[in-house]
């Protein structure tokens, strides 16, 4: 019988790993899905609220964040299914793809707010 879940490129190589694993890889999965949800949230927030922070480091930093909410779903998926392929050919695991990218970013928007409270 032919396995037909998506996607392919996942679930055609090796065989089942335990369930448990799987489970903990879709459980990373929505939390890098939640964390977008919280990014696009803190970018549109830091235009729609009033706050006082001088207006172009807050569209830069609202750009950072909405920008880190759009990209963190992408490395989510690709981390999801690169993790289960391994998991199912017994292989070691990969490290993460963009995580470096995402903490730098979030890392920078934050000292654009600070700088912008400050000045």
């Amino acid at each position: 019988m032919t396995d037909r879940r998506f996607p392919q490129a996942v679930y055609r190589h090796g065989e089942e790993p335990d369930p448990r694993f799987t489970l903990a890889n879709e459980r990373t999965f929505l939390a890098w899905i939640r964390t977008s949800l919280a990014l696009i949230a803190a970018g549109v927030a830091l235009e729609a609220l009033e706050l006082p922070i001088q207006s172009d480091l807050r569209m830069i930093s609202a750009g950072i964040f909405i920008v880190l909410g759009i990209a963190a779903p992408l490395h989510a998926w690709v981390s999801w299914m690169r993790t289960e392929r391994r998991m199912r050919q017994h292989l070691p695991l990969p490290a993460p793809a963009l995580s470096g990218i995402l903490a730098a970013g979030v890392v920078i928007a934050g000292l654009l707010i600070a700088a912008g409270l400050l000045l």
